[in-house]
């Protein structure tokens, strides 16, 4: 059995899990993968009797093979012991005729959390007591928050944001200030969510800030580039599927269609991840805001980032280029990492490149994509609640209004759509769908629309208002090495 990643972009590297989860990034600007990920296959008929924890050490366990059985255990434990605040860790919720997996009942109420609660731990076993990482992250608005929650305060390991000057919502970015802990610091840069991702990738192969970091200091991602973020989201697919099996609304070996409001494709990488493994899906419905690149590519089979940058009420999808859809690339060519490296060359080159048709009619069998206007999420907002009594978030309300589209042609097979965030994260988008009017005041609003829905506020929401501002930097895109290379001296040097 194979027991190496390799990058999309060149087949000959071959390196440990521990040293893709370390590294964030292959030097070649590829991203790790998991070869011939389809010959490992999970006991589905054991996997759907076990808790949520006892699943993610079964599916670590498969794709990160140089992880000892108690390394897993110990990080799994750590990340979901006591941080979310459903037992169930990702709650399946029955709405009309479709299903809801909740994935925002982690500490920062947002569905990075279930990645951003086991990747540190798996970093600890990674980092020798010579080794300091710093964590670079770029957000659009939920990684941020949820990468500061995982990393804080943890020995040799520090963590810089970087989010979009206004491109956030006021409680995102109220998060993310507020965080404490010795070795978190955050920045906002003039500039959009891409700008910041394509700036944080270019520092990850700057040779000259790796040689004025030294040997000890390594740069690393919480971003789902980084496979030790991206591989705990295959869990709760499979965890979704076995509550419903338990539930009694599918048998076991029944498909299933999961609809995932997406910006960088992390998420229903996932999904597609734990297909491979052997979860009956027939589809992944995947939602667009206006920033419909991906939309577009389904469409023509031509992925164009040259097109305006919209600021829509789903801010964490405001994103042009979806840096996971390389993997799905590899995946779909049969692992070409020569056609990957082309296609990225003329991505860099041109802002396009297009895919045969081939490879285009082979990736339509697994997925479907749509998008969804501002004005359609609001409507499907109002919608869900006004019928369903159920509140949904803008990112899922995106997935929601695609869902229905695509079930007009697939009534029958079971649905589970995925929330990636609690409401009140969204909250002026969210009362603008269902309160007859609303406050100037977020915080007003946040309690406005409690009192409306009787919803409740996740705590850690409430309580951010109340805490002081840490961070302040607002910064030009030019500016961020510099500020690296003087953040990694405070973090790890400055003693005083």
């Amino acid at each position: 059995m194979n027991k190496f990643y390799t990058s999309t972009r060149n087949n000959s590297v071959k390196i440990s899990a521990k040293d893709a989860i370390k590294k964030g990034f292959a030097d070649d600007k590829g991203l790790f993968v998991y070869p011939n990920l389809g010959n490992t296959q999970v006991d589905l008929d054991k996997l759907i009797t076990l808790d949520y924890q006892d699943i993610a050490r079964a599916v670590l366990t498969k794709l990160l093979p140089d992880f000892s059985a108690a390394e897993i255990s110990e990080s799994v434990a750590n990340a979901y012991h006591s941080s979310f605040d459903s037992e169930k860790i990702t709650p399946v919720v029955n709405v009309d005729n479709f299903h809801v997996l909740e994935l925002f009942h982690g500490p920062t109420s947002a569905f990075k959390d279930v990645g951003l609660q086991l990747l540190p731990q798996l970093m600890k076993h990674v980092l020798t007591e010579n080794n300091k990482v710093m964590i670079l992250t770029a957000t659009s608005g939920d990684t941020g928050k949820a990468a500061l929650e995982g990393f804080k305060d943890l020995h040799n390991m520090g963590i810089i944001v970087f989010y979009p000057n206004g491109g956030v919502s006021k409680v995102q970015k109220l998060q993310m200030v507020t965080t404490g802990g010795n070795n978190t610091k955050v920045a906002a840069i003039k500039g959009n969510f891409d700008d910041a991702q394509t700036n944080v990738k270019r520092l990850f192969n700057d040779q000259s800030l790796k040689q004025q970091l030294g040997n000890e200091v390594s740069l690393s991602s919480a971003n789902s580039i980084n496979i030790g973020r991206l591989i705990p989201q295959v869990v709760y697919y499979f965890d979704s599927y076995k509550q419903l099996v338990n539930a009694g609304s599918i048998k076991a070996g029944d498909q299933v269609n999961f609809t995932v409001p997406t910006g960088n494709f992390g998420d229903v990488l996932a999904g597609y991840y734990a297909k491979l493994l052997g979860l009956p899906v027939k589809k992944f419905v995947v939602a667009c805001n206006e920033n419909n690149v991906l939309a577009n590519f389904f469409e023509h089979g031509v992925y164009d980032r040259n097109r305006p940058f919209y600021q829509t009420v789903a801010p964490s999808m405001d994103i042009q280029v979806s840096s996971n859809f390389e993997r799905l690339l590899y995946y779909k060519s049969g692992e070409d990492t020569e056609y990957v490296k082309q296609l990225m060359d003329d991505l860099e080159d041109s802002g396009k490149y297009q895919v045969s048709k081939e490879i285009l009619d082979n990736i339509q069998k697994d997925f479907y994509c749509g998008y969804s206007t501002d004005q359609e999420i609001e409507n499907s907002i109002a919608t869900v609640y006004n019928e369903n009594g159920y509140l949904m978030d803008p990112h899922t309300a995106a997935g929601y209004k695609v869902m229905r589209d695509y079930q007009k042609s697939d009534k029958q097979t079971p649905m589970i759509l995925l929330s990636t965030a609690s409401p009140y994260k969204f909250v002026n988008a969210v009362s603008d769908a269902v309160l007859p009017k609303t406050a100037n005041d977020v915080l007003q609003v946040m309690r406005d629309l409690a009192a409306e829905t009787h919803a409740p506020i996740p705590e850690n929401l409430r309580k951010v208002w109340e805490l002081p501002i840490k961070h302040e930097s607002v910064i030009e895109k030019s500016e961020m090495k510099d500020y690296v290379r003087q953040k990694v001296e405070e973090v790890f040097y400055d003693k005083d």
